[in-house]
């Protein structure tokens, strides 16, 4: 079995958060800015760097909400043969610090925006709603 770890970040404004539309695979839907930590690297500087590079805004890391932890099954990967994947996913507040909002070229997100809290699109991954719950946005 394949091993992912990930930090993410719950990054609110007002009754607004921040979220990056991930499409990878032919599936698409809108996440949380963050991503894969690299060997060696700390959970809070991968959010930071993730962060800016998926949003272009610069930020500065928070609270530890908590970690999300699931079993994707073979056939929902998208390689072929690949196995199953244990997703470990960090999940923390940060706040913007700097920056402008510009969309990733060439990664796994291909857009970068703002919704109200009660105005989040039904496309999203799953990891928002059980972000917003460890964030106490949501019941």
């Amino acid at each position: 079995m394949d091993i992912r770890v990930a930090a993410y970040g719950v990054i609110t404004e007002g009754d607004r958060i921040l979220l990056a539309h991930w499409n990878e695979g032919g599936k698409s839907g809108w996440t949380l800015p963050g991503g894969g930590i690299d060997p060696g690297e700390d959970p809070a500087d991968a959010l930071l760097r993730e962060i800016t590079e998926e949003t272009g805004y610069l930020a500065e890391g928070g609270e530890l909400l908590g970690i999300d932890s699931k079993v994707i099954p073979a056939e929902h990967r998208f390689v072929a043969d690949a196995g199953p994947l244990h997703a470990l996913r960090i999940v923390y507040r940060a706040r913007v610090v700097g920056g402008t909002l510009t969309n990733e070229r060439d990664g796994s997100t291909d857009e970068a925006a703002w919704f109200a809290l009660t105005a989040i699109p039904n496309r999203r991954v799953e990891l928002v709603d059980i972000a917003l719950r460890m964030a106490g946005l949501r019941d």
